[in-house]
């Protein structure tokens, strides 16, 4: 009698240890999952050269916390974007698709009414709909009309500018070095050395969409901001989008950056090293921040540059040949690194070409989203970094310039430009200075097939350029051309 009692009882005490264990195991189930969804930050840079940072070996400028975030992760050795200039490269960054599909051409301060095409989902719209808190800190240039404003492309949150660049500080603050000051408005002058501060104009700061006076150097009211954005959102995923926009010109810095570079004779070269100094530690911030809310392992950071450094410029695209407004490397070839210490081998060199359009796949897939149901123009990286696919991730990437277009097609990439073709074997050829398209009629003949088949699905640019570049810095082997905005 006793005995069935007994048995009764361990019964009873087996089927309530199995529904706790149960239970927990689901909770734990759980909790994992939430864990696995990860923060991501998306820091685009603005006319970083290939050797302006530390990434690829340079020793050009010391940038430690941007060579720690390449030792760190992963470092694209040919990772390119889609356009050599900033605002079209923003737009095919943030949609995933090649901006020439929705007539984002140029830039789009040509109209007061451009911008990026309501039609099109942004990466931050998705991964809202994911329930991650998305914000924007620094520079938009996607259009300043209502429409086009990052609260309504996504954005819970935005502090930084509309338009395309603004001045980094008050230029008669006692610790303000300034070489250049930007125009203020389409039609002014340039104001010079000595005029008075008369504050940002149209360039002006807004938290959302109440303008405010911001007295930081810029870059670090945006580190303090991005900083700022993830204490504040620390407990749940979030995607920050933080475009900086140095080193773009203008050519400005404070005396805490320039005292750093005593050593560099060039004025103007220690100014914009200077500035990329200013990054270099707005990154590290961030990088502090994270491990101090133990939220480095599982939050994945992505940096890139939007387009080489300028021509005429101070940065350095070595050894790549020409810069930013061009279709040669060093105008479409930029700094891109990857981070994800709970998914991605460390200080991994990855040497097949990538393009900044498979950031918005690999980030989404990565957020639990399913990039295969949109209609994209990249690739998810992660299997291909995780060694799970052998193959590349592209055999082809595509430019156009109008009217200048360019195409690389396994290791050949043939750019044609007032109307004269350029053909180069970048494995052999990466500095691009040895143009066989005489000798190889057949490639050439081939690649131009190919980019009109492409081109053919697109659409016409949806404005007029804003301006186009031709001066002697941009001649390639003699022969000026024009490089449109």
């Amino acid at each position: 009698m006793r005995s069935g009692v007994f048995m009764k009882l361990a019964f009873i005490l087996l089927i309530k240890l199995a529904t706790i264990n149960l239970l927990f195991s689901a909770s734990a189930s759980a909790s994992a999952s939430a864990i696995a969804k990860p923060n991501v930050i998306l820091i685009f840079v603005d006319d970083l050269g290939y050797c302006d940072s530390e990434i690829y070996g340079c020793e050009n400028v010391p940038t430690p916390n941007l060579k720690k975030l390449a030792q760190d992760g992963v470092s694209f050795a040919s990772g390119y974007v889609t356009s050599p200039v900033c605002s079209p490269s923003r737009a095919s960054l943030l949609t995933g698709k090649y901006q020439q599909r929705f007539g984002h051409e140029f830039l789009p301060d040509a109209l007061p009414n451009a911008g990026l095409p309501e039609s099109e989902i942004t990466l931050a719209n998705k991964l809202q709909s994911l329930d991650y808190y998305t914000g924007m800190v620094g520079k938009w240039h996607l259009g300043s009309a209502n429409q086009f404003h990052p609260i309504n492309r996504g954005f819970n949150s935005f502090f930084g500018l509309l338009s395309s660049g603004s001045d980094y500080l008050d230029p008669t603050r006692p610790d303000a070095k300034i070489i250049s000051r930007l125009w203020r408005g389409l039609n002014a002058p340039v104001q010079k050395e000595g005029d008075p501060w008369l504050g940002r104009d149209r360039d002006t700061i807004f938290i959302n969409k109440k303008k405010i006076v911001e007295e930081s150097y810029l870059t670090d009211a945006f580190t303090r901001e991005a900083v700022t954005f993830i204490k504040e959102h620390k407990s749940k995923p979030f995607f920050l989008y933080l475009p900086y926009t140095a080193p773009h010109g203008p050519l400005q810095t404070t005396q805490r950056y320039y005292d750093q570079f005593d050593d560099v004779e060039n004025e103007n070269q220690r100014v914009y090293a200077s500035m990329i100094s200013a990054l270099d530690i707005g990154v590290g911030e961030i990088l502090k921040t994270l491990e101090k809310l133990n939220l480095s392992e599982n939050t994945l950071i992505v940096l890139m540059s939007d387009n080489g450094a300028g021509v005429a410029d101070y940065g350095s695209n070595s050894p790549l040949r020409l810069g930013k407004h061009t279709l040669f490397e060093g105008g479409v070839r930029v700094p891109f690194v990857m981070r994800w210490p709970n998914q991605l081998e460390r200080g991994l060199l990855y040497k097949n070409p990538v393009s900044a359009l498979d950031i918005f796949p690999t980030v989404l897939n990565a957020a639990g989203g399913k990039a295969s149901s949109l209609d994209l123009d990249g690739v998810d990286l992660l299997p291909f970094l995780k060694g799970e696919k052998s193959d590349k991730p592209h055999q082809t990437f595509y430019w156009r310039n109008s009217p200048n277009w360019a195409i690389r097609d396994g290791s050949y990439k043939l750019i044609n430009a007032g109307g004269i073709n350029w053909l180069y074997d970048l494995n052999v050829d990466l500095g691009e200075t040895d143009n066989i398209a005489s000798e190889y009629p057949n490639v050439v003949e081939k690649l131009t097939l190919k980019f009109n088949e492409w081109d053919a699905k697109n659409i016409e640019p949806s404005w007029p350029p804003y301006s186009a570049k031709t001066h002697s810095a941009l001649k390639v082997d003699g022969v000026p051309i024009k490089w449109t905005l």
